[in-house]
């Protein structure tokens, strides 16, 4: 599984860092961001949690 963020949508309310910090964490610029380029198998609920939460969608899954 892999995410991507779309920074031209991200709010920057750091709900994903919240729900999975093992994945997501929140920029310099205050927009959410992927850590590394696959997610954990351990993570993947998360993840799918996180993508679900996102207030204005901007995270996909690529898988």
């Amino acid at each position: 599984m892999k995410l991507r963020v779309d920074r031209e949508t991200c709010t920057g309310c750091g709900l994903c860092a919240e729900i999975c910090p093992a994945v997501f964490e929140m920029g310099d610029d205050d927009l959410a961001r992927v850590k590394g380029n696959a997610v954990p198998a351990d993570a993947e609920a998360d993840c799918r949690e996180a993508v679900e939460s996102c207030p204005v969608e901007a995270i996909r899954i690529e898988e």
